[in-house]
């Protein structure tokens, strides 16, 4: 499955592969038909929360979000490199946490391309950092990643108390690859660039910007009173979806389309089948790994064994794996396992989904990537992200 997923024969969704293994896994016997059940109902309301915010950030390009964005970095950073690295590190960031990581791989990686073409600078610190952020500045919010998603629902903490927790983590992450990006593309961000002439700005997308800010309080007030924060995520989606549709900007199919619905099948295919892994073996093999408390040792140790795990078998699959044996240690092992899942990544390709579209959009741009150097980024980066981070919650969890 997860192979499929990397080469994506043909261009072939990755459903095309794990559906089949699913039922293959339920057919052998390998997981019962009641544990693979109750394991679809369990992800369900994760993968219904992730369609509404893949809806949403869909729209909110439509609406010209991300648009309004590079033309706000080129008018920024007129031409100086690390003024527009600056840049793409906040937009990115709050791009990730807001409208998950997808929406930044997908919708600002593009517009990072066309921003640096615009001001004459390198493009490849600003394009990497994408890449980078869509990993390591999803730490911030349930939403903004699929892993958080899931960290969430057996974390057992609220939304707020979840953003709480990770506010300081998060900050403390994105600091650290700020730092390592300034110094391992110097020579890059040094370069001199012509003074741009950017033109003026397009106008500011209100209506969009409005429904992420109104969808963002429907998360702490639904949390708040006990309901699902998806309904929040789906009232914003067919707000944006119902104003495309009504200005005959969308059709019902590309609504569809962009939910996912082929990638939403592999999740939960994924689900039964790492549930199967898990079952017959896996589990027993990572227990006398893990380290057991939330004090600073077993936290980085946690976060670590994530990491390693996430490389070797992908992010996703990891915290399937990782969170029902970092559950019964309450909220501070689930999400030191969060930290090493989404930081993590960036050491390798196969790290996360996310890296590996995004090495597809950079190609479609005809953008080399090196992997010796993406690798030694990575080897620079996830350290110094991951310490700073798991001693950032570790004080953040006796503090909130």
């Amino acid at each position: 499955m997860l192979a499929w997923a990397v080469v994506r024969p043909f261009g072939l969704p990755e459903a095309v592969m794990a559906v089949p293994a699913a039922a293959v896994a339920v057919a052998t016997g390998a997981i019962g038909l009641d544990h693979a059940r109750a394991e679809v109902a369990r992800l369900g309301p994760v993968v219904g929360f992730l369609a509404a915010v893949l809806v949403l950030a869909h729209f909110c390009d439509v609406e010209g979000l991300f648009t309004a964005c590079g033309a706000w970095m080129a008018r920024w950073a007129r031409g100086r490199p690390v003024r527009l690295l600056t840049a793409v590190f906040a937009l990115a960031s709050a791009i990730t946490a807001v409208l998950s990581l997808d929406a930044t791989i997908v919708l600002l990686t593009p517009v990072v391309f066309a921003t640096a073409a615009r001001t004459g600078v390198r493009p490849k610190p600003h394009v990497y950092a994408c890449t980078h952020l869509s990993n390591t500045a999803s730490l911030l919010l349930p939403v903004s990643n699929l892993t958080n998603l899931l960290a969430f629902a057996a974390s057992g903490v609220s939304f707020t108390r979840f953003a709480a927790l990770m506010a300081l983590p998060w900050l403390a992450a994105i600091g650290a690859e700020y730092l390592v990006f300034r110094r391992f593309f110097a020579r890059d961000l040094a370069a001199s660039a012509p003074s741009p002439g950017v033109g003026e700005p397009p106008a500011l997308p209100l209506f969009a910007l409005v429904t992420v800010g109104c969808t963002l309080a429907g998360f702490v007030v639904t949390s708040a009173f006990g309901v699902e924060p998806a309904w929040a995520a789906l009232a914003g989606a067919l707000v944006l979806a119902g104003r495309a549709l009504a200005r005959r900007e969308a059709s019902a199919l590309s609504v569809v389309r962009a939910a996912a619905p082929a990638f939403l099948a592999f999740v939960l295919a994924l689900g039964v089948v790492v549930r199967a892994v898990v079952d017959n073996g896996l589990a027993d093999a990572l227990g006398h790994v893990l380290p057991g408390g939330t004090g600073l040792l077993a936290l980085l140790g946690t976060a670590a064994v994530a990491a390693v795990l996430a490389n070797l078998i992908n992010n996703l699959p990891a915290v399937l794996v990782l969170l029902p044996l970092t559950a019964p240690a309450g909220p501070g092992a689930v999400l030191a396992v969060l930290l090493g899942v989404n930081i993590g990544p960036n050491l390798t390709y196969a790290g996360s989904l996310a890296t590996l579209l995004w090495r597809r959009i950079v190609h479609q741009h005809e953008h080399g990537v090196d992997l010796k150097e993406f690798t030694r980024l990575g080897l620079l980066a996830v350290p110094a992200a991951l310490v700073p981070a798991v001693v950032a919650l570790w004080g953040a969890l006796h503090v909130v």
